[in-house]
């Protein structure tokens, strides 16, 4: 029997404090989603159990012994597992940060991204992580997209993208202290960033975008009186943007003051905003959707995507958790992961 070539998704749990084997077992018991991908959850079978009690459902799966096999299944309709001893029940208290936790997540990341660099994985769609939990456990970078780079061998431009449904953000500058953002804007790093985030939406299905990029300073600098950022370094790289032969037709423009540049993509004006700082974009995003939100790590050599909230301590082992943006990130991983698999293919 043929069946439909579909992009091979490692699933991951996330922090094992948190509410992630919540969420994947809400978001593997859509039917929905075994139609987008041939999925692979990697994770202690512990752990997913738990998850599948806390959420009141059973999700069946199918176990293999290795990510090699997964491509090669007759019958995908159902997950395959991959069980994996990253951590000792015991070790974990729910709601607490704690390198125990820490470990385990490095642990199944590591694993999914030898895989992807091995050509059995296409995507990847984790569940929310904890940075201090990562980073007492043993990361040795500012979070866990600087961490995905070096691990896969990522010598160019690379940043994480916010989403909203048809909305993406990008930023220059990302988890660094607010006096020290001007140091980080320069034109080169803004035609990359809106470059790759312009190519980013082609291979996630959207046919033509447009692309806002942000100004920096309050009113856009007002002409210089508070601020030549746009002056001297924006508006050129939207200029050198313009003049470069793309795809479509004229896809990006700015830079339009950041107060009022999300009105326009809301309006359906444009279906990407280049940001400066973090908080330019985020705050917006998540007052825009909160619940929706998701992160994709832009400039990987593999999609990544992760929903853009916490891991929600305060409500883990409730049953509270809400799959939504979950759904929305492996809905992105799952197009994403089959525009790279027909990339990939021999003609």
């Amino acid at each position: 029997m043929s069946h439909p070539v579909l992009p091979v998704v490692s699933v991951m749990l996330g922090d094992p404090a948190g509410i992630g084997s919540e969420l994947i077992a809400r978001l593997l018991a859509k039917p929905e989603a075994t139609a987008l991908a041939n999925i692979v959850l990697v994770g202690d079978p512990w752990l997913w159990n738990e998850g599948q009690r806390i959420a009141g459902l059973t999700v069946p799966c199918d176990e293999v012994a290795s990510f090699a096999e997964v491509r090669q299944r007759p019958d995908r309709s159902r997950p395959a597992f991959i069980a994996v001893d990253s951590i000792d029940r015991a070790l974990v208290n729910r709601g607490q940060a704690e390198a125990p936790g820490g470990r385990s997540v490095l642990k199944v990341l590591d694993l999914c991204m030898d895989a992807a660099l091995a050509g059995e994985v296409d995507a990847i769609c984790f569940a929310p992580l904890n940075k201090q939990a990562m980073k007492i456990g043993g990361m040795q970078h500012e979070d866990e997209l600087h961490h995905f780079a070096e691990y896969l061998g990522v010598k160019g431009y690379f940043c994480e993208f916010n989403t909203l449904g048809d909305l993406w953000t990008s930023r220059i500058s990302s988890h660094v202290p607010l006096k020290t953002v001007a140091s980080f804007l320069s034109v080169e790093r803004i035609e990359q960033a809106s470059e790759l985030i312009y190519r980013s939406l082609l291979a996630s299905g959207i046919a033509a975008p447009k692309v806002a990029i942000a100004a920096f300073n309050p009113h856009g600098g007002d002409g210089g009186v508070c601020g030549r950022e746009e002056l001297d370094i924006i508006a050129p790289a939207v200029r050198a943007l313009q003049a470069r032969e793309w795809p479509t037709d004229t896809p990006f423009h700015g830079p339009f003051p950041a107060d009022t540049i999300f009105l326009k993509a809301v309006a359906g004006e444009y279906q990407a905003i280049v940001t400066m700082y973090h908080d330019q974009g985020q705050i917006a995003i998540k007052l825009l959707g909160f619940s929706r939100g998701v992160t994709v790590q832009g400039g990987l050599p593999i999609p990544i995507t992760t929903p853009a909230h916490g891991t929600a301590y305060d409500i883990a082992g409730m049953g509270k958790a809400n799959v939504e943006a979950t759904w929305q990130a492996f809905q992105i991983a799952s197009r994403m992961g089959a525009a790279r698999l027909r990339d990939v293919q021999p003609a």
